[in-house]
């Protein structure tokens, strides 16, 4: 019986793969090799501007840009990013923990809870931060009113450390919550078999397994860190992305910014390297894709009361904080007659251009997925890891490389919607993808190969058969992109079209005047509508 059922496996991997090797050459194919040509000249248009511009840089330029700030900047690039990512494992991963594995009360209500700091943006969390911290905030007021010293200065490095590490940990927590419940539980059952104690097993058998998640979201946080422009220029702390926004606002000459990307894309370069060096580096001997039993969960005993308060205190200081000035900010707004109309107008913009990104984004990565997919090659594979330098650049380079481009070659698009939106999809697009790809790796080729046995069209096929199946990927990269196209600063700011407002446009243009009353309503309708997204996406979670 087990020979049958083996052989019956291999003839239908054998079969899976036939009809793979068979799709490379359908007509169908070419269109879809077109459509993401067009799609990594785009992505790699970026990086010829760069190029350009750092070649006909003269000697002053470089003399500007090789100052000994230049290496202090980088410097403090490195670690702002380092610092970040440390804090933030040590916050996910404990969380991460105890939200799946123990039997802390509430676990579900803290799963939710503590992953909603991602969608307040880093410049919300920052000008939060100096509105209830900073000299003339409402917390320095008050104890100035008791007689009590001034706070300690909240600008610089402590406050983009504190702000960037509350609101860029979820990443993290994602990631591993997500290890940690595919994670097949039988090794650490037989480590408890033989006496090991919950806390040797956790550090013996279940931290090696979590080293690739641990690997993947603390690259995500270190790349946050790198394009994040609002927090730190808010909190005064100079890193590459506000040095090249300042350059570029006061240069007339703006090779200096574009010599000053390139910096930063090397910067960027290196951390993906590493990144991929130490992934070749971890060999696990382990299947983990059928870990679909979950894990008993672990007696916390007296120690609940310290993870209840260690989770209360990451929610205080991470969202109800953040919310309760917000709301202190609000009410003040509507006692002095604050008008919403244009808030509200915003937030309509905002909709619209993060509904037509995640859409737009959506499609264009289809193609690369389907490629990749079910027609594997050098070629599929290379186009997709492409992809990915899109997503490593900072929203301010491709927003100048644009500029550039719809300033030289394409006036009639310059300063337009399709503009923008081309932005977007150059910066989101692997999000898309990872989605996209992760939902039809799990849809077996033979279904395909039954219903066009059937007589039914390739077009059909995935209308009626692959596309239903793969619905929850869909939605769930369009509720990324979604996310991250609303909380967008540098590349909303330079390239939206003239008198384009969206709500992330609003709050930083009432943060910089110092209105922090009047930033606080398009914050929350910010936060609301991400909060919206961000419960689509966990929607998806397995509990």
């Amino acid at each position: 019986m087990e020979t049958t059922i083996q052989t019956s496996d291999h003839i239908m991997q054998k079969g899976a793969r036939g009809y793979l090797a068979s799709l490379r050459w359908q007509p169908g194919a070419f269109l879809l090799w077109v459509w993401s040509g067009f799609v990594i000249l785009a992505i790699l248009l970026p990086i010829a501007y760069l190029v350009m511009r750092t070649l006909s840089a003269d000697a002053q330029v470089w003399a500007l840009v090789m100052r000994t700030s230049t290496l202090m900047t980088l410097l403090r690039t490195i670690w702002l990013a380092f610092t970040v990512t440390g804090a933030s494992i040590c916050l996910a991963l404990p969380l991460a923990w105890l939200t799946v594995r123990t039997d802390m009360p509430g676990r579900r209500v803290w799963t939710v809870l503590t992953a909603l700091p991602l969608v307040i943006p880093s410049y919300v969390g920052a000008y939060l931060f100096v509105a209830s911290l900073g000299p003339r905030g409402m917390v320095s007021q008050g104890l100035m009113s008791l007689g009590i010293p001034a706070l300690p200065s909240i600008y610089g490095f402590p406050g983009a450390w504190i702000i960037l590490t509350l609101f860029s940990f979820p990443y993290l927590l994602l990631s591993l919550r997500a290890a940690l419940q595919g994670m097949d539980p039988a090794l650490e059952e037989s480590a408890r078999s033989l006496g090991y104690s919950a806390w040797k097993t956790f550090w013996k058998m279940t931290f090696p397994q979590l080293r690739p998640a641990l690997a993947a979201g603390s690259l995500l946080v270190s790349l946050y860190v790198l394009r994040d422009f609002g927090a730190v220029s808010i909190l005064r702390y100079d890193t590459f992305t506000r040095v090249i926004y300042t350059q570029y606002q006061s240069a007339f000459d703006r090779s200096s910014a574009a010599v000053l990307s390139l910096f930063l894309i090397g910067l960027t370069l290196a951390i993906l390297w590493f990144d991929r060096w130490s992934r070749s580096r971890l060999h696990y001997e382990h299947n983990m894709q059928g870990g679909k039993r979950l894990a008993a969960q672990i007696k916390l005993g007296i120690w609940r009361w310290p993870a209840l308060l260690f989770c209360s205190m990451v929610v205080l200081f991470g969202l109800v904080t953040p919310a309760g000035v917000l709301l202190y900010w609000l009410l003040r707004g509507i006692q002095v007659g604050e008008q919403l109309a244009f808030v509200w107008l915003a937030a309509r913009n905002s909709l619209i251009v993060s509904f037509l990104a995640a859409g737009g984004t959506v499609l264009a990565a289809a193609p690369f997925v389907i490629l990749n997919v079910r027609h594997p090659s050098r070629w599929s594979v290379l186009f997709e890891r492409l992809t990915y330098i899109g997503y490593a650049l900072p929203g301010i380079i491709v927003a100048l490389a644009l500029v550039f481009f719809g300033t030289r070659f394409a006036t009639s698009l310059y300063q337009t919607l399709p503009m923008l939106l081309l932005a977007y999809l150059i910066l989101f697009l692997p999000q898309a993808i990872g989605a996209l790809r992760a939902s039809l790796l799990q849809v077996s080729p033979i279904l395909e190969e039954a219903a066009r046995s059937l007589g039914r069209r390739p077009e059909n096929v995935f209308w009626t058969i692959t596309l239903p199946l793969i619905k929850p990927g869909v939605l769930a990269g369009a509720s990324l992109v979604f996310l991250t196209t609303m909380k967008e600063l540098p590349a909303t700011l330079i390239l939206s079209p003239l008198g384009f407002r969206t709500l992330a446009m609003s709050i930083w243009m009432d943060v910089s005047e110092a209105y922090f009353a009047r930033a606080a309503v398009p914050a929350l309708i910010l936060i609301l509508i991400s909060s919206i997204s961000l419960a689509l996406l966990m929607s998806k979670e397995r509990s």
